[in-house]
């Protein structure tokens, strides 16, 4: 694997890169000095604690102490330390504990009281059970901000069902937008869900942090996925129904059409997008089709959205007449937006990326080279860094554990007991 190639000034590189020391930015991040409890499991809550960690919060990840399940998944080089763990667990430290122990939530319970922010996925009945819901740990710690992030609100009908990211997507209408668009419904191939709450999460946390900040109060926040993804699909197809009574049909036309696709070019596949109207009569005339500039479907936005199968039916026909290449030339010389259909291989190799630094290689001091996504996000003055690398499990038990004011004799024994890892 080549090295990740020198970022533009003003960027850079991931830190810890190859060849690179991991070392703190001047500011040790915006978040620096908080210290946040991940006790999440999956995808959506250790991404939203994971950002919180990019940005320089000491975030202590609570796992069981066989591990999470993440650690089980596969492809890994070594046991419990697989590629999503390496994805998902860097700049955190690892606490293995049971819960289920009493000296185990003594522990976590002095955990939550040191802490800013707690963020969790556990249902709320087993939350209460360990003493962890908000109105006890609050009333220890009352400037804690208490994340909780579940499937659906604590106050309808539907509080108490799990969720994963595919139940949200049939449920909020995401699988049903697919349907509209190839005939039956499907789920979308990523967990779209689980990563709009977790990047929800970081939001809530922050602008409560900032409350906190202003007020001194900390607060209980719940981020439901339901809501949320609801919400996020509701932004551009309530159309008509955002009156009442309606004056048109749910949902935008525009997106809920098979003709809206990328399309096959000379060579391979393109995204066409001239858009707007200046667009539209720059891309005619480069084409050679000036006459169609009046044409009365496509003179206007709205038209062209009443017509849309003519519309992209037109992008169809003359995609192929023109290499993939060529079509990017011939777009960035009139600024229209098109782009090349990439695989996902393509992607991680992309030179864009590679320079602006979002992808990198870095050393894993026992899992040895792996690929780190930074955060897309450029910061003057409080930049995102990679702090620490994803912890094995237990970790860092004994170094929480003392400064939380155990002995290490006091160590051992919860170690060796079974009630900690590490």
């Amino acid at each position: 694997m080549a090295a990740a190639r020198a970022a533009p000034a003003g960027r850079r590189r991931p830190a810890g890169c190859k060849g690179e020391e991991m070392t703190e930015p001047p500011s040790g991040g915006a978040l620096s000095g908080y210290r946040v409890i991940d006790l999440t499991t999956v995808l959506m809550g250790p991404l939203a604690t994971r950002a919180l960690g990019d940005h320089g919060a000491d975030v202590i990840r609570v796992e069981p102490v066989r591990g999470d399940d993440s650690r089980r998944g596969e492809p890994a080089r070594h046991p419990g330390m697989s590629a999503m763990v390496l994805t998902m667990q860097r700049n955190k430290r690892s606490v293995a504990l049971d819960l289920k122990d009493v000296a185990g939530r003594e522990v976590m319970a002095r955990l939550v009281a040191s802490a800013d922010v707690l963020v969790t996925n556990v249902r709320r009945a087993a939350l209460e059970r360990l003493g962890l819901d908000a109105a006890t740990t609050r009333a220890a710690n009352p400037r804690l901000v208490h994340c909780v992030a579940n499937g659906y609100g604590p106050d309808g009908p539907y509080a108490d069902r799990p969720a994963y990211d595919d139940a949200i997507q049939a449920a909020s209408g995401l699988a049903s937008l697919v349907g509209e668009v190839t005939g039956e419904p499907a789920f979308v191939p990523t967990v779209v869900v689980d990563k709009v709450a977790g990047l929800t999460i970081v939001q809530a946390v922050i602008a409560a942090l900032l409350h906190r900040e202003r007020t001194g109060e900390g607060q209980a926040i719940e981020v439901p996925m339901f809501e949320t993804m609801a919400a996020f699909n509701l932004v551009e197809h309530l159309q008509g129904h955002a009156f009442e009574p309606p004056v048109g049909d749910i949902g935008y036309r525009r997106l809920l059409t098979g003709a809206r696709r990328p399309y096959r070019s000379a060579d391979g596949w393109v995204c066409l997008l001239p858009y707007n109207d200046n667009h539209w009569r720059a891309f005619l005339a480069a084409i050679g089709r000036p006459e169609l500039v009046d044409d009365p479907r496509f003179a206007t936005h709205n038209a062209r959205i009443t017509h849309v199968e003519e519309t992209y039916g037109l992008l169809a026909e003359v995609a192929p007449s023109r290499t993939t290449a060529a079509w990017l030339e011939l777009c960035d010389r009139i600024a229209v937006p098109a782009a090349e259909v990439r695989s996902l291989a393509e992607l991680v190799e992309d030179p864009h990326l590679r320079a602006v630094g979002l992808v990198g290689e870095v050393e894993h001091p026992t899992e040895g080279t792996y690929r780190v996504v930074a955060d897309p996000v450029h910061y003057e003055r409080s930049p995102t860094a990679l702090r620490r690398h994803a912890p094995r499990l237990g970790e860092h038990t004994a170094e929480v554990l003392t400064d939380l004011g155990y002995t290490p004799e006091q160590v051992r024994g919860l170690i060796e007991r079974g009630t900690a890892a590490g």
